[in-house]
């Protein structure tokens, strides 16, 4: 039979149906596939049980998002044989990490997208659309492709992310293996997105990397972040300016200077230190030393007025005793970070620390409870310290039935931090940044009203 052009065009208008899990950059990644799947003609629909296609963009970082992952491929899969979806596209770091064990052992998969192969998901549609099981993997380590995004976050804030990859190799964790090499994007691509997301009425840019303080080394020979941030800060329309990861290691005086000095650039700073003691962070490839780390901290509270902290942390690390852990906590008492992330550590395969002797994973989990309990308290302080401030409110909601409007503070990032609530009737509210009076809080959440107009 001949195949015409009508029926070719027919066959490839696809229902297709997203789904992003795991970390911010992932996220990007996702609304990359979701622009050139729309510029292609196909239809994107949210519920997976009305597409034709799904794909799945993974996460693999640690074992519980790769539960995740598989649950959603088998969950999706079941879809598939109910007839209700008819091709299953697995993309991302689940499907760079384990492409082999995929095939192997989930045939509902039609197709696999490796990490530098995001811009070829029109292809892929195409071809499992004409039966055809497919792979695309591309040199991990090839410089980021330039592509437009359909922004998934809402119509107040976006990420904007500046690199790709990681070269700090620290020995607990498998990103560099997944993602490859540490690569730039150039200054001139980000700045032209940036403009374009201010034009398009985003107030708040959250500048992310693996490591976003080591941009620029492998472009222009030299850590260039200060210099990206003092042309992102000219950019009409932009009101906000969040940074999301920066190593405390890779720490300029220019870089201080410049995050003090400019009002755009939120004073919150996101700096994992997985751990505070030297063994453990000698022992994890991480750079530095404690000490170093808590003289960072002291400059940078010194610095940077009224600045707030967040920091990621993993107990049970290999060679955490009891002594390593009291002195985890010794610290977080003494240095009172508003904002922290903590994971019991999860052995990953490929990894120098899986080889390493571990703690009992009960014992891990034990730990991550009672620091967490510790930070709860620190950060329910804080929250009792805004209590009769007037603060800066991102608002990006507005529910009807209750007349709220809902936001966050700049000491807030957006789906892992504390939201704001206020009264004010008003839904117009909604993307922009506005003065709120904080008379309240309610378990970690500020209560408010909106205090008028901001001048």
């Amino acid at each position: 039979m001949m195949i015409t052009k009508k029926f070719i065009e027919r066959e490839s208008n696809l229902k297709v149906s997203f789904i992003s899990l795991g970390c911010p950059k992932n996220t990007v990644n996702s609304e990359q596939m979701l622009y050139l799947t729309r510029q292609a003609g196909h239809e994107i629909v949210t519920n997976a049980e009305e597409a034709d296609a799904v794909v799945i963009n993974t996460c693999a970082f640690i074992e519980s998002a790769t539960q995740e992952a598989i649950d959603t491929i088998i969950q999706i899969g079941e879809l598939k044989k109910e007839g209700k979806v008819k091709y299953l596209i697995v993309a991302g770091c689940l499907a760079q990490r384990y492409r082999k064990e995929i095939l192997e052992e989930l045939p509902e998969v039609d197709a696999l997208i490796g990490i530098s192969s995001f811009g070829d998901i029109v292809d892929v549609l195409d071809q499992v659309a004409y039966g055809h099981n497919v792979e695309y993997f591309k040199d991990k380590n090839a410089p980021v492709e330039e592509i437009g995004r359909v922004v998934s976050t809402g119509s107040s804030w976006a990420y904007l992310r500046i690199a790709e990859g990681c070269n700090n190799c620290c020995a607990f964790c498998i990103i560099p293996s997944i993602r490859g090499r540490y690569r730039s994007r150039p200054m001139d691509a980000i700045l032209k997105e940036a403009e374009d997301l201010a034009a398009k009425g985003y107030k708040e840019i959250i500048v992310i990397a693996q490591d976003i303080t080591r941009y620029g080394e492998d472009l222009y020979g030299e850590k260039s972040l200060a210099t990206l941030l003092k042309k992102l800060v000219k950019i009409d329309g932009i009101e906000w300016i969040r940074l999301h990861y920066l190593y405390p290691d890779a720490f300029t005086d220019e870089l201080i200077d410049v995050i003090a000095e400019e009002p755009k650039i939120v004073k919150y700073l996101d700096i994992p230190i997985q751990h505070i003691n030297d063994t453990i962070l000698k022992n994890m490839h991480r750079f530095g030393t404690g000490e170093e780390i808590r003289i960072l901290f002291g400059k940078l509270r010194t610095r940077i007025p009224n600045l707030v902290l967040r920091t990621s942390l993993i107990t049970g690390l290999p060679g955490e005793g009891e002594e390593e852990f009291e002195e985890l906590c010794e610290f977080l008492q003494h240095a009172k970070i508003q904002r922290a992330g903590v994971f019991p550590y999860s052995p990953e395969d490929g990894t120098p620390a899986a080889k390493m002797p571990r703690v009992d994973s009960d014992v891990a989990r034990h730990r991550a409870d009672l620091v967490m309990q510790l930070q709860a308290k620190i950060m329910e302080d804080f929250s009792v310290s805004q209590i009769g401030e007037t603060l800066d409110i991102l608002c990006e909601n507005y529910d009807e039935e209750s007349g709220l409007c809902i936001g966050r503070s700049w000491a807030d990032s957006p789906d892992i931090d504390w939201l704001v609530y206020f009264d004010s009737g008003k839904p117009d509210l909604v993307g922009q940044i506005v003065p709120v009076f904080i008379r309240d809080t309610r378990d970690g959440d500020l209560i408010g009203t909106y205090a008028g107009k901001k001048k």
